[in-house]
């Protein structure tokens, strides 16, 4: 298939895509392949050969912190010792779990299991004070379930059913490898199913989980702990923080914590220590051997119709970028990426600030007072590009002893990662730190800190190149640059003012024209079949809303250059979205993501706006036409 036998008048994804569809192969290991994903192959591929180099000796970096990802990296090539091993790393963590026989003796160690990441009837951790962004805040959820999203436990959802079936079946053989009765296993395994489905019942939908503003709802620590009870959220508190302990608690997930009863209590007490066993023992199995590991990827390989698990080398690179993700970012960037590409993209991203003022001047719907707000967050965005400058402090923290087992290593990591983000309540916010590595594929915007990410690892073709055109670069990295700073005024980002604060900043009757406006978006987008499902604009109309903004300003700027090339930035635009996926991988996303799929990114949005329709002659006639009352372009 090529752009002869698609015309692109009537699909443009296809039509710039269909030849590479037509032979793309998406490998064993990965749910999908193309745009984004083959970046990030790239960008693997390079890394894992410099692993290679450093576990051999033969190559060397003045990154302190990549000795310990190195030595983890050799850890976990250790087949041997893993083998040996086997299950036996975990059996204490496992023990000590069989025996915590009520609410009382779990409170009493709780303090500590945390630190462990153990799974308790309470999710905890520390964010930014929604509405002093300054500060950091102590945050309780409810616990995770097994399932992507509650939508999945309904009882006419087939996907859940099977989902579920393919976590039984590889629960139950994980099981065998454990001390436990065959009366043991079967019990603890149907008590895990009866709890996440009480948990399911209380937690968020994906959908309630997209409203960034529902997520704040701060109360006093007293009312929290007494909500919470019988667990004992204050001997938690105390533990981590002694005399400084919080007094004030954001629920996130009110229902869950307010109806905790409805799933932690004395009665089901039992059901839920056999939960939070099965639970560690799953979670373990990635750092134990191989063989107990490939078991336990099964239900996240269903998940994405994964067929198999990455080679040894690659997972032993994955686990290790992961973990030392900073360092690792820092080290890709400061090799692989240049300082004239840096600059340059912070030109196009300061080019593409100053036009969206314009726009906002220029808008219809918004009165002075709230223009000059919204120009007020745009002047005062911070730009973080392609790597940091410096490797925080705590990545030198995560250490482990050169004789610890891949398992015990990681749970020291883990230990000192986690005691670090709770220590981050009793600190002022730290603005300077990123929130992903310079060598991942992505970029995004932070409604709390009010700042943009674009890393080293997406600054490449077909998203950018110094060498590629200015209209093919603004119709990819540009169009993501928009898309991110679209962000800052979507139906969440609109709701924080330019300190990161949640803060009403708009007019009554702006903000009333902006929801009009967002509920266009909503309905553009809502119900339209793909792949057996219908897309949900309601999930996706934030990132709907950012994808026409980005292409929105973007476009401005073509009108500027001296030789614009319409044509090319559209075919740029729908490359950027070239994607092959598993049909379970689309089915996830589909159910639970909050971007539209690909196929609908690369074709609904030029369609809104005049300049598509003049670079290919499109008309009524052709199918990516839509009537020009209907088209949207809000920002």
């Amino acid at each position: 298939m090529s752009e002869q036998t698609v015309r692109i008048q009537d699909d443009l994804f296809m039509a710039v895509n269909g030849e590479w569809l037509g032979t793309a192969v998406i490998p064993e290991d990965r749910p999908t392949i193309g745009g984004f994903a083959d970046l990030e192959v790239d960008v693997e591929k390079t890394l894992m050969e410099d692993f290679a180099a450093f576990a051999e000796g033969k190559k060397t970096t003045d990154i302190p912190e990549m000795k310990y990802a190195v030595s983890l990296y050799k850890k976990i090539l250790d087949v041997k010792r893993r083998t040996e091993e086997g299950i036996t790393p975990v059996l204490p963590i496992l023990e000590k779990i069989k025996n915590i026989k009520n609410v009382d003796e779990l409170n009493a160690v709780t303090g500590e299991l945390i630190l462990e990441e153990f799974p308790l009837p309470v999710n905890m951790g520390v964010m930014p004070d929604m509405k002093d962004a300054t500060k950091n805040q102590f945050i309780v959820a409810g616990p995770s379930i097994i399932l992507p999203d509650t939508e999945y436990y309904k009882e006419d959802n087939e996907a859940g059913k099977q989902l579920l079936a393919v976590y039984t079946d590889m629960a139950e053989k994980v099981l065998k490898y454990t001390p436990l009765t065959e009366e043991e296993q079967k019990t603890f395994l149907q008590d895990t199913l009866s709890y996440d489905a009480l948990i399911a019942k209380k937690v968020k939908s994906a959908l309630e989980w997209s409203d960034l503003a529902a997520c704040y709802n701060p109360m006093d620590t007293e009312e929290v702990a007494a909500m919470l009870t019988p667990f004992d959220i204050k001997k938690v508190l105390t533990c981590l923080y002694g005399d400084k302990a919080p007094e004030r608690i954001n629920v996130v997930d009110p229902r869950a914590i307010r109806e905790m009863d409805g799933y932690f209590n004395e009665e089901n007490f039992e059901m839920y220590v056999h939960w939070a066993y099965v639970n560690t023992l799953i979670n373990a199995t990635a750092c134990l051997s191989p063989e107990l590991k490939t078991l336990g990827n099964t239900y996240k390989r269903a998940l994405s119709g994964i067929a198999a698990d990455p080679e040894l080398e690659k997972e032993a690179y994955q686990v290790a970028s992961a973990m030392y993700s900073e360092p690792v970012g820092v080290y890709y960037g400061r090799t692989y990426f240049g300082e004239e590409a840096k600059k340059d993209v912070i030109d196009i991203v300061k080019k593409i600030i100053e036009t969206y003022k314009l726009r906002i001047q220029r808008n219809t719907f918004l009165s002075e007072a709230t223009k000059e707000q919204a120009i007020k967050k745009l002047s005062a965005m911070e730009i973080k590009m392609a790597y940091p400058d410096e490797i925080k402090p705590v990545w030198s923290k995560l250490t482990f002893d050169e004789e610890d087992s891949y398992f015990e290593a990681m749970r020291k990591i883990l230990m000192a990662r986690t005691k670090n983000e709770l220590e981050k309540a009793l600190k002022p916010v730290d603005r300077t730190e990123w929130s992903m590595p310079g060598h991942e594929v992505n970029a995004c915007y932070r409604p709390l800190n009010n700042d943009l990410t674009f890393l080293a690892g997406i600054l490449q073709k077909p998203f950018y190149s110094i060498d590629q055109g200015m209209s093919a670069n603004l119709g990819g990295i540009g169009a993501v640059i928009g898309h991110e700073i679209s962000h800052s005024f979507d139906t969440n980002g609109a709701n924080f003012d330019e300190l990161g604060n949640l803060r009403n900043w708009w007019q009554e009757e702006d903000f009333a024209a902006f929801k009009e406006k967002a509920a266009d978006m909503t309905a553009q987008f809502d119900g339209i079949p793909f792949h057996g499902g219908k897309v949900s604009g309601e999930l996706t109309v934030s990132e709907n809303i950012a994808d026409n903004g980005g292409m929105g300003v973007t476009l401005e700027i073509m009108h500027t250059l001296e030789n614009a090339d319409f044509r090319e930035y559209f075919k740029s635009w729908g490359r950027i979205w070239c994607r092959k996926a598993n049909e379970e991988y689309i089915q996830l996303l589909l159910a639970s993501d909050k971007h539209s799929p690909n196929e609908l990114r690369a074709n609904m949005q030029p369609r809104n706006f005049p300049e598509w329709y003049e670079a290919f002659g499109v008309t009524e006639k052709d199918e990516m036409y839509i009537a020009p009352e209907k088209r949207i372009s809000i920002w």
